[in-house]
């Protein structure tokens, strides 16, 4: 039976989608295989398709099932990071002279990957704010050929209305990027909604536990899926077999941790609206946010990740991150624990003086799933 005829649920799909038991011993998890090269029967007879590792690893091989099912796709590939993923996407898509159009809040390793990296082999870029569809088509050009969308966007929880600008790219014969890490296939599946690809830092929810870094691209295109394939085996940043392991062993539980992480940053964000020193809550779950109809109707919930700014500017949020306790100063997100940062000096310090910096004032929480009154208590005695 096909992985996508097991199951319409999510929760079974993601414990069952490329979960074949071995068999060989009947072990209801698929093995880490840990090898190079595969013996082959006679030259040229490949013994169920493996060859090389880097063109294909069975663990790893389970490891895209399961995620092209929880996306709702054809085509899963998995990296060794989540730029790896986007790196072999952008050379996919994208010729010298081609144009792209990027959000104007956007991670700060994919923007450095446009500013610094893309630019140089003649890859034009420009920003425009993908929340507003009208925006977007202003900024599409003859040349365009991708629009990238986060949503929510990283740190500023932007929302994007991924039906609209699907159109948008649509009538220009363009394709539609959406990068997914932070609601997960769980709470939003972007293909459905008319995107031609869809990115992951596995690193972050779908891993979930802080211990793998990782990417993945996942399309319900065959042809695109084909070409795509083809890069990944010819650039080679997979993911190793170890890795695509804890990944896959991640997403079995993936439903139950987001429930938890946006139940959890439901009552954060409540807390930080009331907080005499918090100016503004960035959290999509708020009616006040301004993307919060669109996200209630594209999304199951509204995720784990909030972002604030506080009164008396970057060295007041500065000092906050370091007051936390419960809450890890780090980077990342998306683990069981919860992590506090501050973009403007951490994870966004690559788009300081562009178009993409964040303020001095913001603080970003990716919210874990401890107990929600001991992150509150932590959460107001950092505050002060």
């Amino acid at each position: 039976m096909s992985d996508r005829h097991i199951s319409q649920h999510f929760e079974t799909l993601a414990i069952h989608a490329g979960n074949t038991a071995d068999p060989l011993t009947g072990a209801v998890v698929p093995p880490i295989y840990q090898v190079s090269t595969y013996k082959q029967d006679g030259v040229g007879g490949l013994r169920g398709g493996y060859e090389y590792s880097r063109s294909a690893n069975p663990t790893r091989t389970a490891l895209e099932e399961n995620l092209a099912a929880l996306e709702g796709g054809r085509r899963g590939l998995a990296f060794a990071s989540g730029l790896a993923a986007e790196d072999c996407l952008l050379r996919t898509l994208l010729s010298p002279d081609d144009h792209v159009v990027i959000p104007n809040d956007a991670y700060g390793g994919t923007f450095r990957l446009f500013a610094k990296v893309v630019a140089r082999w003649g890859v034009q870029w420009s920003v425009a704010d993908t929340s507003d569809p009208a925006a977007v088509r202003a900024a599409i050009t003859p040349k365009t050929k991708a629009v990238w969308v986060e949503t929510p966007s990283n740190p500023l929880l932007g929302i994007t209305d991924i039906a609209a600008l699907a159109q948008v790219t649509r009538d220009a014969g363009a394709r539609l990027v959406v990068d997914n890490t932070f609601a997960t296939p769980y709470l939003q599946q972007p293909l459905a909604l008319g995107a031609d690809v869809v990115v992951h830092s596995l690193t972050k929810y779908m891993g979930g536990h802080s211990d793998v870094v990782g990417g993945a691209l996942i399309t319900d295109d065959p042809d695109l899926g084909e070409e795509l394939a083809f890069h990944q085996n010819a650039m080679g940043a997979v993911a190793g077999p170890f890795d695509s392991w804890l990944v896959l062993r991640g997403t079995k539980t993936l439903a139950v941790r987001m429930d938890r992480h946006s139940e959890n940053a439901a009552k954060v964000a409540d807390m930080l609206t009331r907080h005499a020193r918090v100016t503004s809550v960035l959290y999509p779950g708020l009616p006040e946010h301004p993307g919060h109809e669109v996200a209630a109707k594209q999304m199951r919930s509204f995720g784990g990740m909030v972002s604030f700014r506080v009164a008396g500017g970057e060295e007041a949020a500065v000092e906050i991150c370091n007051r936390a306790k419960v809450f890890t100063l780090g980077e990342s997100l998306g683990g069981v624990e919860s992590l506090i940062e501050h973009p403007g000096r951490m994870t966004h310090a690559s788009a300081a003086g562009s178009l993409l910096e964040v303020p001095g004032d913001l603080v970003r929480l990716s919210v874990g799933i401890e107990n929600a009154d001991d992150l509150l208590e932590d959460l107001q005695q950092a505050l002060g």
